[in-house]
Parts: structure tokens; C-alpha cells; sequence
């Protein structure tokens, strides 16, 4: 089967839609009501788990007097709701906090926490984020494949900050950590200027193990992004380099990714000496670099 262009053209092959298997016997209303509560207990001890990893990684990593960049996510909002608590008690501060998106600062707004939003050359002591996937050994991360409701994509900023942090955490649940290459999209932020040649170029770079999908403004429009494609504030456009094969090495791609003509910035992270946060049924795990458990 040929594989899909990002180039337009008149016509666009048909795929098949994708159909759910069929049940002969549908469960009893009491059962379904199990399976609700079932997977209700499982997100509330999720949200548990992720809550006592934030909490961790302030008490862990933040002390009076820093400068401390907040990421975006749902793990990030738990942190920065617990260092708002923190510093309403006064076991903290001092602190100056910086915003990394209008989510972040959003959060620290509802944590009480005055911030500022994040400026090119600001000093950070500490910053933390979410991840939406860790590469074990490397700690290396993706960021930037959720879509805001503002649809204005955030990563660009959140790398920054995390790139200017003098320490920088990623906070995520023990799936996204990944053990045998990571796998799904990495965002691209493209110039809009002969975007298609960008994407092709991007397309032809990883033949065989990654579809290229410009992002639609909203929905999901296929490879061209639609008639709504996603332009940024700064006339850019968003590519979702989609991989159909596990990445075994995060850092190679970026670096392929850099090269490209056109490419502005990327979802991923590869920063010295990060630490991940990972929340586990229970128990927290900080890892450094080496993947080694320090707590």
C-alpha cells in the first residue's frame, strides 16, 4: 500500500474506516455499573499517585528564595496547587514563580501563587513539567502532543524554560516511562513559508517509520491539516510526526529534526542532569539520569 503524502493532490486514497468488534450479548446493567466504578477507583487512585508525586517533587526540590518554572499538565497543576498551599502556611518563601503557558499560569493563579510569565534569558533554580513520554537511561522526553483549548501549542515555551532551569523534573505516571523505545507523535513547530517542502523533507527523513500529519485547528482533518489547519500566533504551523516503530533513541531524532530547513522548534527534551518523577501504584520513584532511584 503506498504510503500518504503530505504533498495536496486532487485525489486522496480511501482508507478503510476501522470498525469496533461486535458483542452478541450486551452486559447487565449491574455489571456496566461494576465496570464504571471499577474504572472510576482506577482514575481516582491514578490521580492519588500523581498527586503524591508532585508533592514529592516540591518538598523535594523547592526551598525558600527560588525561582521556580511551572510546566503544564496535569501533573504540573497538582504541583502547583501544592506549592500554593506551601506557601499559604509558610513553610515556603520567597519564591518567585514563572509561568511556562496560559494553562500554568492559570493554575497558579487558582494556587493564589503570583507569577510571571516566562521570558527569554530568565535564571530558573527549578522547574517542572509533565511528560507525555521518558526515555529510560537518557531521561530524554516528549512534550507539546496534547491539544489546549486555545489550540496555541505551548512546548516551545516550556522547553525553553526547562533548558534555562539550573534543575528541571518531569512529573508522569510509571506508563509513560519507557523501557523499550518510546512510541506515538512528536510535535513540530514549522514555518508556514513552503510548509509542504518542510514536511516532505521531514516525511522522507523517517521513510518507512513515521507518518507526517499537519494539526488541524480543530478535529482531526488528515496529512494536510483540512481547511482549518493550526496557526500559531507567530504564523507557524504544527506538523504530528505520527512514528508507526518505536523510537530507540530520542536525542538522534532531535537532532535529525534540528537540521531541517524550515523546523522551528520540537517537542523534545533532552536536558543535562533532568530527573523524573514517576508516580506508581503507591509509591514514588525519582530517577536520575542514570535511571538510578534516589528516593
Amino acid at each position: 500500500m503506498p504510503r500518504p503524502s503530505v504533498a495536496p493532490s486532487l485525489q486522496l486514497q480511501a482508507r478503510p474506516c476501522p470498525r469496533w468488534p461486535r458483542r452478541k450479548h450486551c452486559p447487565p446493567s449491574s455489571v456496566a455499573s461494576r465496570r464504571v466504578a471499577c474504572s472510576a477507583s482506577a482514575a481516582d487512585a491514578d490521580v492519588v499517585d500523581l498527586f503524591d508525586a508532585a508533592k514529592l517533587t516540591v518538598d523535594k526540590f523547592v526551598t525558600s528564595g527560588m525561582v521556580v518554572g511551572l510546566g503544564s499538565g496535569p501533573a504540573s497543576a497538582l504541583a502547583i496547587q501544592y506549592l500554593g498551599t506551601r506557601l499559604r502556611r509558610g513553610s515556603l518563601a520567597g519564591i518567585t514563580a514563572v509561568t511556562s503557558s496560559v494553562l500554568s499560569a492559570s493554575e497558579a493563579d487558582k494556587a493564589g501563587i503570583r507569577a510571571n510569565s516566562y521570558q527569554e534569558g530568565t535564571q530558573i533554580d527549578f522547574a517542572f513539567t509533565d511528560a507525555e513520554a521518558i526515555e529510560e537511561g537518557t531521561l530524554a522526553a516528549v512534550i507539546g502532543r496534547r491539544k489546549t483549548e486555545s489550540g496555541e501549542p505551548s512546548f516551545m515555551a516550556e522547553k525553553a524554560m526547562a533548558k534555562s532551569a539550573h534543575k528541571l523534573a518531569f512529573i508522569t505516571g510509571n506508563d509513560k516511562y519507557v523501557t523499550t523505545g518510546v512510541e506515538g507523535s512528536i510535535p513540530v513547530l514549522i514555518k508556514s513559508g513552503n510548509w509542504i517542502d518542510t514536511a516532505e523533507e521531514i516525511d522522507d527523513l523517517f521513510l518507512g517509520d513515521a507518518e507526517v500529519w499537519r494539526r488541524p485547528s480543530f478535529g482531526t482533518a488528515g496529512p494536510l491539516g483540512g481547511y482549518h489547519p493550526l496557526v500559531t500566533k507567530d504564523g507557524h504551523h504544527v506538523l504530528d510526526v505520527i512514528f508507526t516503530t518505536p523510537i530507540q533513541d530520542l536525542g538522534q531524532v532531535a537532532e535529525k529534526l534540528d537540521k531541517v530547513d524550515g523546523v522551528v522548534d520540537h517537542g523534545i527534551i533532552c536536558s543535562n542532569q533532568p530527573y523524573a518523577v514517576i508516580a506508581s501504584k503507591g509509591e514514588v520513584q525519582v530517577l536520575d539520569e542514570k535511571s538510578s532511584v534516589i528516593h
